[in-house]
């Protein structure tokens, strides 16, 4: 079953092409890792889902709501962090949390909850001002999960971290969908993390998908391909250089392709 599906979703700006006739179908349950050089379209589709961007053509449906009938309640599902999340400089890493949680409603141990998931809990009286960028991205997951949404939208989420911060997002994430019954649909730049977190992948370039499927029918395309499967790093750029080489008409997508 899909949480998400998209067909042919479009966003055009002027004459550049953002995202470009994409179909994407994400399984519940899964950990989706959602790749692409910089400017390919991820953040663009990422918006999308969360109403900050409007389709031009194409639609999608999440958790059986269609957009764009059912915006708002397709919102109540999602937990997101695109880009750098924002906050209360003034105002402590837990008053920042408190405030999203009186938003939502939710009860005052959602708050404790979430610092605790991410590491943040002795430093939740810290000014928010004085948090590190690693530090931001921690309250900004928290926020995201906060209130246990059945799906999360994660934009680089170990963006500033140490290696420590990163294993320890990353086993986090891993563990999301067993833990509380969730998506996780997250983009990053880090291929290794990716490649250890993820169940299926979506690769974009220049807005059009060039693939879809598991880590294993990924390397399966990529032996056919004669492309190097020792990680993903590798394969990934071998896909996008065969790509950009092809012309815009001249690519193949869908699963396991």
């Amino acid at each position: 079953m899909n949480i998400i599906e998209t067909q042919d979703l479009t966003k055009t700006y002027g004459d550049f092409t953002a995202v470009s006739h994409v179909s994407l179908h994400i399984p519940k349950g899964a950990v989706y890792g959602f790749l692409g050089p910089n400017g390919a379209g991820k953040s663009t589709t990422m918006k999308m889902f969360l109403g900050l961007v409007k389709p031009d053509s194409g639609s999608f449906t999440i958790h059986g709501r269609q957009y764009p009938e059912d915006r708002l309640e397709i919102l109540k599902e999602i937990g997101s962090f695109i880009e750098s999340p924002s906050f209360y400089g003034n105002l402590t890493g837990e008053e920042n949390l408190d405030i999203i949680r009186k938003i939502l409603g939710l009860p005052k141990s959602s708050v404790a909850d979430a610092l605790e998931l991410v590491g943040l809990t002795p430093f939740k009286n810290r000014l928010a001002r004085k948090y590190s960028l690693g530090m931001k991205q921690r309250l900004g997951l928290a926020g995201a999960l906060i209130s246990r949404p059945p799906i999360l939208i994660l934009d680089e989420p170990t963006n500033g971290l140490d290696p420590i911060g990163i294993h320890e997002i990353r086993t986090l994430i891993r563990s999301l969908p067993k833990q509380f019954d969730c998506t996780v649909l997250v983009s990053s730049h880090l291929l290794s993390e990716i490649e250890l977190m993820a169940d299926n992948i979506g690769i974009l370039n220049h807005g059009r998908l060039i693939f879809e499927g598991t880590m294993q029918q990924l390397k399966e395309r990529a032996l056919l391909k004669g492309y190097p499967t020792d990680n993903l790093e590798d394969t990934f750029l071998a896909l996008i250089d065969a790509d950009n080489g092809k012309g815009v008409n001249g690519y193949e997508s869908g699963i396991g392709v």
